[in-house]
């Protein structure tokens, strides 16, 4: 009946729980497609794109831990709702940048704007699954991501090759503009759709909630070590050293991500051919991170199911940056996408069992603050690399070397600790 109910409470959250995330990952990152015509446009040279891309999460990190906060407080039915109306809107207005200034500020705004999203609705599901399942119910709601991609990318694609000129504006601000829209009505529709507690669950019977909260309140008594208080999370050197590692994951997600389509054009693709090309690896990913966080719950194992897929990653990175056709790039550049996608769900398992209540708030924002810090690195450095360089190559093996020390780093806290490797596992399956 456990399975039921925990069945039921998925089937209620995480389809639109995961539409809300592949509309914020594809605003996040519709920048990379907009490139390709947009920075001829305005005249942003590959560092001042990557620069700018990376601004992103300047602005993201500034209010991450705040933001958790109020979610907490108030609520997140409210907070994630206030969060997607104003991501929405400074996302179009993205169409309307003019120099490479102004495509400096809205990318920081944007990150101001969306600050809290993703570690709120990591919390937030602490709130309705206990640690047992979470890696594989993490895992299904970040399928939303590369699914995002491998949809986003043909999508976006498309859209700039069939609305360019249209109105007097080009592809790229149609593509800001129309990317942007599903966001904001989403973000109306949280106000109905979500529930901040399983206590308020008017969907459950009265009896199913009880049943849900009593379980709840048992997960949290079989983790006695967690840290509750905010001040101490934040003081934790295994919260820091897991920020370290998820600044390694995200250094590898998003430097292959915002680059992905200029890499994939350099080879003389269409815009278009471009879009179903870059979609390749967020195929891949999209099957097999599911597949290997079911492999994690079912062993009861965290840290090696995130150093393994990490270090691949990294050697992926390594041959995908001497490989010399488009083939073998697109195949090793898969790889290195499917490893840290296979990684990131199982990761956010490690913190919630560390954390709990306003430590757990506080210490998942400044994780995914800390970590995030890689997305405004890897962007910049391939840029950085690109114009000193010439070649994408180079870049992607300095990325490489990110991703294997965070892979290393993980296995070092896991021996750390044994709260991370056994201790919880047959109190889990209990």
């Amino acid at each position: 009946m456990a399975d039921a109910l925990a069945g039921k409470v998925a089937r209620r959250l995480l389809p639109f729980l995961m539409l809300c995330y592949f509309f914020a990952y594809l605003d996040r990152v519709n920048v990379g497609f907009a490139a390709l015509t947009m920075n001829r446009d305005i005249g942003l040279s590959a560092t001042a794109y990557g620069f700018g891309a990376g601004l992103f999460f300047l602005g993201y990190v500034a209010f991450e831990v705040p933001s958790n906060l109020i979610l907490e407080r108030v609520g997140a039915r409210i907070w994630i709702a206030r969060i997607m109306v104003t991501w929405s809107l400074i996302s179009a207005s993205t169409a309307f940048v003019t120099s490479e200034w102004s495509f400096y500020l809205v990318r920081v705004l944007l990150g101001l704007a969306e600050a809290g999203f993703f570690p709120g609705i990591i919390l937030y599901l602490t709130y309705w699954f206990p640690t047992a399942q979470r890696a594989g119910i993490v895992g299904i709601f970040m399928m939303a991501v590369p699914l995002s991609a491998a949809i986003g990318a043909p999508l976006s694609g498309l859209v700039m090759s069939f609305t360019d000129g249209w109105l007097g504006l080009a592809g790229w601000q149609w593509l800001y503009l129309l990317e942007a829209a599903p966001s904001l009505l989403l973000g109306l529709a949280t106000l109905f759709v979500l529930t901040d507690r399983p206590e308020q669950a008017a969907w459950l019977t009265p009896e199913e909630r009880a049943r849900l909260v009593a379980r709840m309140a048992e997960d949290q008594r079989l983790q006695p070590n967690r840290t509750t208080h905010f001040g101490s999370a934040l003081l934790d050197p295994r919260v820091l050293g897991l920020g370290l590692v998820y600044f390694g994951l995200s250094t590898g997600l998003y430097a292959v991500g915002l680059w992905l389509p200029q890499i994939v054009s350099s080879f003389g693709f269409t815009t278009t051919a471009t879009g179903f090309v870059a979609a390749i690896p967020y195929i891949v990913s999209a099957a097999g991170m599911l597949a290997w966080t079911r492999r994690s719950d079912r062993r009861g194992e965290r840290v090696r199911h995130v150093a393994i897929p990490t270090v691949v990653a990294g050697l992926a990175l390594i041959a995908a940056s001497q490989a010399g056709t488009p083939f073998l790039t697109i195949a090793a550049l898969s790889v290195a996408a499917l490893g840290v996608f296979a990684a990131l769900p199982t990761f956010w398992t490690l913190p919630t069992r560390l954390l709990t209540g306003t430590a757990a708030a506080g210490g998942i924002a400044l994780i995914n603050a800390l970590g995030s810090l890689g997305g405004f690195v890897g962007p910049s450095l391939m840029g950085w690399v690109r114009d000193a360089t010439g070649r994408f190559g180079d870049g992607l093996a300095a990325v490489a070397v990110v991703l294997i020390l965070a892979g290393a780093l993980v296995l070092r806290i896991g021996r750390d600790t044994e709260r991370f490797t056994g201790s919880t596992v047959n109190a889990e399956r209990a």
